[in-house]
């Protein structure tokens, strides 16, 4: 199983959207680095839903529920989507800021390539994270 981070502005798509619908093609990726995450992506695979903007906290978790295919949105058949579907609530947001003062959490990539909108983490990210949130 692999580990990942999905960014959303809550004004646009929100985690409250995401639960309502339970179920949601990942459109609108126009980033290569961010296709290649996407298409690395496989079915049961756990992702952190981020609100970025306004709210910049981790708001909930995700599985994908299909791996990629080509996004409906988009005449250019490289730009790619998966389904998610949500998975889990947390106890409470986890803010950026407390995820930047986590030396455990220093080399993250929501740090590191902070403009990227899907990103890859490793278990012991994705587990120092939740560790207290689930």
């Amino acid at each position: 199983m692999n580990y990942w981070l999905v960014k959303s502005d809550p004004e646009t798509y929100s985690w409250d959207n995401m639960k309502n619908e339970n179920t949601t093609v990942w459109t609108g990726v126009r980033n290569y680095q961010a296709r290649n995450n996407l298409k690395a992506m496989k079915k049961g695979d756990l992702v952190l839903f981020y609100h970025s903007q306004s709210d910049k906290s981790i708001v909930g978790i995700t599985k994908v529920v299909k791996e990629y295919y080509p996004d409906p949105t988009s005449d250019d058949k490289n730009w790619v989507v998966v389904d998610l579907q949500y998975y889990s609530d947390l106890i409470k947001p986890i803010p950026l800021d407390k995820i930047k003062n986590n030396p455990n959490l220093s080399n993250i990539a929501l740090i590191k390539q902070s403009r990227l909108s899907v990103l890859p983490l490793t278990k012991e990210e994705y587990e120092e994270i939740t560790k207290n949130s689930k």
